[in-house]
């Protein structure tokens, strides 16, 4: 026999169970057909932004209903409700888009698509315009994706080098990655790096790898770094991903692993951040894997090191055990925990605004003490809670906490015997579905569409540089291709080396046998200038001889054999020192002035600066100028003429040697000339130009030779300025 109390039990449980069924009946019902929605007549316009004109045929549409045309002066009206998404298209503008709230009238202001200048006009104005792009790019990229992409394009069309290339492709991968579009985040990490190969962005393309759920990859690229090359704080990354990844294919003792090396580098470098980070992943981690105690011990080391960071990253480390309290049915620690970040949380706020897909919200945490206490059976405690979380998340827009509350607070009146209420709030419950249901819808449509925009501008800025920028299956198929041609491409760089070294002999051959030639018509050209001097040099005796002069011929003969024996004994060397090719000028100067001692005088000069004993350079190179200076200028002056020879030294390794007369000059030189000797250019200074034209050819142009005249009178004179620089003069130190 049942008791009265007994059977009072059992048709509460039978009116509850029939609430319940209907209450989902009708929740079902309204699944299946649809849901009739108050409608209404909306006025709008379409003006351009910065002259208030109006713009005709716009296409207004909404989604899945009513279409029209904005009239002559802009001007609209559509049948709409409450939540549904206005479409404005036009051709000059890019697309709008609009969410009716209420029945206000509606103004649109687009600004018109405006042609881009051209990117070298630009560039050329400001030559620091791609980093001013690139900024900001950066600068939009957490609030406007689309903006911030049209950045981008526009650097890339600027963008002159791999570095730059590299630059615009990991940008635009960090907007894809911060607006979760992880595949195309991917493309463009992959291409930065095939301009120019980075750690950091190897690092940004295993994170995207891991969030695209391609863990293999993640894994591969992790383990290509050369841990030796990273800072300490991109080796605490990399073990750190690696952890991510393993604890996301359930492999949770190299997860562990994995942190723990992380948190050894982070602890041996003070990365403080990291260190509360790593203790509180192995924490969480121990806790999959069900190692509670563990789990216990490090959650409480990342409790005590959050609380030394900053407020909001204590509140994070506090909801975190807290939520692991609550999987252990710790519920009084839980709810004590949660009290505590509510608290901060209210000081947190005044300074931070979180948006609802924060851990730390009030309304989820109020929400969760709640469902604490509804969980201990205490619901006098868990009502009060789950109340002030509905209200919460009503003012927040937060409709899936607002949902979820609701739906526990229904429990909470059930399971305490408050049928009515329970019954009450089971409605709001289905109606927070319903518009739940509705929003989803909406984001889900928007979602897609900002993908497909995304996708299309990242089409639009591949074009941009299509030799430059791989799509992802060009990059695949490339990869393919060279698995199957990898041996005959090393065959062929193989041959290419042969082919190399095969040239580089050769060619080195060639110049060993150009630079031989050279030499030997060096040699050549000053055995010519022996017989040449010293026929001059002996018709000079001559001379004295034929004047019976013969004091003054064996003084010259005396002079003259000194001199041979220095030319001679100099005959075969490339170079000789400074100091002799001095000695040689001044004997060779002082026989010829023996001869025209009444036609001029001469004076060397030798600058202080010149270290004339550190310094070698080829023989016989400036006699033949000063020959010149006296047979075919100075011995034809009607006056006592001048010859002034100067060496000085204007610069480091280089040495000029200034040769000028004041003779007759070399027009009135030519004008003297018989037939016969104007047919016939001078031996000496034919002779030099060759050895100049050699020397040049072998020392890269390093033998300058200019010849003008030394005056503006009516004896011009010839100045001859012999310049040799660097590698000619051969410095003995």
């Amino acid at each position: 026999m049942f008791t009265i109390l007994e059977m009072m039990k059992f048709y509460k449980h039978i009116l509850f169970i029939t609430v319940f069924l209907f209450s989902w009946a009708l929740f079902a019902q309204q699944q299946d057909t649809n849901i009739t929605k108050k409608t209404f007549i909306v006025k709008g316009s379409v003006m351009e932004s910065d002259t208030n004109k109006p713009i005709p045929k716009v296409n207004v549409l909404v989604n899945g209903g009513a279409y029209t045309t904005t009239n002559l002066q802009g001007e609209f009206k559509i049948e709409v409700a409450i939540g549904d998404e206005l479409v404005i298209k036009h051709s000059d503008f890019e697309t709008v888009y609009y969410i009716i709230k209420n029945q206000e009238r509606i103004k649109v202001e687009v600004r018109p698509n405006q042609p881009l200048k051209s990117a070298d006009k630009l560039f050329k104005a400001n030559p620091k315009l791609f980093n001013t792009l690139i900024d900001s790019s950066e600068m939009y990229l957490k609030s406007d994706a689309e903006k911030s992409i049209q950045f981008i394009a526009d650097a890339l069309t600027i963008s002159n080098s791999t570095k730059q290339n590299a630059e615009v492709y990991e940008t635009l991968g960090n907007v894809y990655f911060e607006w979760k579009q992880y595949d195309l985040a991917i493309t463009n990490y992959r291409i930065s790096l095939q301009n120019v190969v980075s750690n950091d962005v190897k690092l940004k393309l295993a994170n995207a790898f891991e969030l695209n759920k391609n863990y293999q990859e993640c894994i591969d690229v992790y383990n290509s770094l050369a841990k030796e090359d990273l800072s300490n704080w991109q080796l605490t990354i990399l073990y750190e991903g690696l952890g991510d990844v393993y604890v996301k294919t359930k492999n949770f003792n190299a997860a562990i692993n994995a942190y723990k090396q992380g948190l050894q580098v982070a602890q041996e470098h003070l990365i403080t951040p990291k260190i509360t980070d790593l203790n509180s992943k192995i924490a969480q981690t121990y806790d999959a894997s069900g190692a509670k105690q563990e789990a216990e011990n490090y959650f409480e080391n990342s409790l005590s090191l959050a609380e030394k960071e900053n407020k909001k990253r204590a509140v994070e480390e506090k909801v975190k055990v807290a939520d692991f309290q609550n999987k252990n049915r710790d519920y009084e620690e839980e709810i004590i925990l949660r009290k505590q970040a509510l608290e901060e949380i209210k000081d947190i706020e005044t300074d931070s605004v979180f948006d609802n897909e924060s851990a730390i919200t009030t309304q989820k945490q109020n929400y969760k003490i709640g469902n604490a206490y509804a969980l201990q059976k205490d619901f006098g405690k868990a009502i009060p809670y789950l109340e002030k979380s509905i209200e919460e998340a009503d003012d927040k827009e937060d409709l899936v906490v607002q949902k979820d509350a609701t739906r526990k607070l229904s429990e909470v009146y059930r399971d305490a015997g408050d049928y009515d209420k329970a019954i009450a709030t089971t409605k709001t419950y289905e109606r927070l579905v319903d518009e739940l249901y509705i929003k989803k819808e909406q984001e889900i449509s928007q979602a897609a569409r900002f993908s497909s925009d995304l996708a299309s501008k990242q089409n639009r800025i591949t074009s941009l540089e299509s030799d430059r920028a791989l799509s992802e299956s060009k990059y695949q198929l490339t990869t393919e291709r060279n698995k199957r041609q990898r041996l005959i491409i090393y065959s062929l760089i193989g041959g290419v080396l042969l082919l190399l070294i095969a040239g580089y002999f050769m060619f080195k051959n060639i110049k060993q046998q150009k630079l031989n030639n050279n030499l030997l018509a060096l040699k050549s050209l000053r055995s010519q200038m022996n017989p040449h001097f010293i026929f001059n040099a002996l018709n000079s005796v001559n001379s004295f001889i034929a004047t019976n002069d013969e004091r003054t011929a064996n003084k010259y003969l005396s002079d003259f054999s000194l001199l041979m024996r220095a030319v001679l004994e100099n005959s075969e060397e490339d170079f000789i020192p400074l100091e002799k090719e001095i000695e040689l000028l001044q004997l060779y100067t002082k026989l010829e002035h023996f001869r025209f001692k009444d036609k001029f005088d001469y004076k060397i000069v030798v600058d202080d600066n010149v270290k004339i004993d550190e310094f070698q350079i080829p023989p016989m190179l400036l006699q033949p100028y000063i020959e010149n200076a006296v047979w075919h200028g100075l011995r034809y002056k009607k006056t006592k003429g001048h010859l002034n020879i100067s060496i000085s030294q204007t610069k480091k390794d280089e040495l000029q040697i200034v040769i000028a007369d004041d003779g007759i000059g070399r027009e009135k030189s030519k004008a003297l000339k018989t037939q016969h000797q104007q047919k016939q250019n001078s031996k000496g200074m034919s002779n030099i130009k060759k050895r100049v034209a050699i020397l040049n050819e072998m020392y890269k142009d390093k033998v300058d030779v200019q010849v003008g005249n030394f005056q503006d009178k009516e004896d011009t004179g010839t100045k001859v300025v012999v310049t040799l620089k660097k590698k000619l003069i051969k410095n003995t130190n």
